[in-house]
């Protein structure tokens, strides 16, 4: 199973603990994304639902904490470390009841995982 630094946020993304980020907008490195829908921390694995509305033909996608490089309260904005595509080519979400399922998960976390994406240039 995927675990460590993907399923956390870095320390200088802006996350407050406690934090609620429901209805945020959610950007990528070229573009909006959506928005939060749900914030979630099953198993370890922290990361964000996001409602792509009709860019992804009105699905969701899971996103992984660890993918979050800056939150802005004012904003009321995520930013995010990967592409548009890389959210929108993630394993799909269907049913609530996968961001409790450690396997989905798991398979979420490898897809993001495999991009390399830096977090931060301290890490």
């Amino acid at each position: 199973m995927a675990t460590g630094r993907i399923w956390t946020y870095a320390p200088d993304s802006g996350h407050v603990e406690g934090q609620d980020l429901t209805g945020y907008a959610v950007v990528a490195r070229d573009g909006t994304v959506g928005q939060v829908t749900r914030q979630a921390d099953p198993h370890g694995m922290r990361h964000l639902v996001v409602d792509s509305g009709v860019w992804l033909f009105g699905r969701s996608a899971v996103v992984p904490a660890g993918l979050v490089t800056g939150i802005d309260p004012r904003a009321r904005r995520v930013s995010l470390a990967c592409t548009a595509g890389a959210v929108k080519a993630a394993p799909r979400f269907r049913i609530d009841s996968e961001t409790r399922d450690a396997r989905y998960l798991a398979t979420v976390g490898e897809h993001y995982e495999r991009l390399a994406v830096p977090r931060t240039a301290t890490d």
